[in-house]
């Protein structure tokens, strides 16, 4: 059965594992990549630029598809830092859409205090809501 993700993170972040055809979640926490699948949806929501830094950015930044290979953990990124990832294929037609855009079609944003469900890092959306996403992001 398949499943949709929303990661959040910074786009600046996004922008990066996009050049290198990767997925982090959870600053790099084993647990968050090892739930995905292949086959699985990830849409990227970024809060800002940077992280806990930058610009406002409030939008969906990127949309990808888990490729068929095992989570590994990367090599030194500096500072003792191994950040487990999944291999991912990007949508590079996908374009940033801002969450306000979409927020009364989602199921996510239909709860109240939806923007603390957010701050777990990684969440399963609905089928709909991945749908949704991908629509406005694609144009498909």
């Amino acid at each position: 059965m398949r499943r949709y993700w929303l990661a959040v993170v910074s786009r600046d972040h996004v922008h990066r594992g996009m050049e290198l055809g990767i997925a982090q979640a959870n600053h790099g926490k084993r647990a968050a990549v090892e739930r995905m699948a292949a086959g699985d949806g990830l849409v990227y929501y970024s809060p800002r630029t940077g992280m806990r830094e930058g610009e406002p950015v409030r939008a969906f930044t990127a949309l990808a598809t888990i490729d068929d290979r095992p989570a590994w953990q990367a090599e030194d990124q500096g500072g003792c830092f191994r950040p487990w990832r999944r291999a991912v294929s990007y949508d590079r037609d996908a374009r940033q859409i801002p969450i306000d855009d979409l927020r009364g079609e989602l199921d996510l944003t239909g709860v109240p205090n939806w923007g603390i469900v957010l701050r777990r890092g990684l969440v399963e959306l609905t089928a709909h809501d991945f749908e949704a996403i991908s629509r406005a992001m694609v144009g498909r």
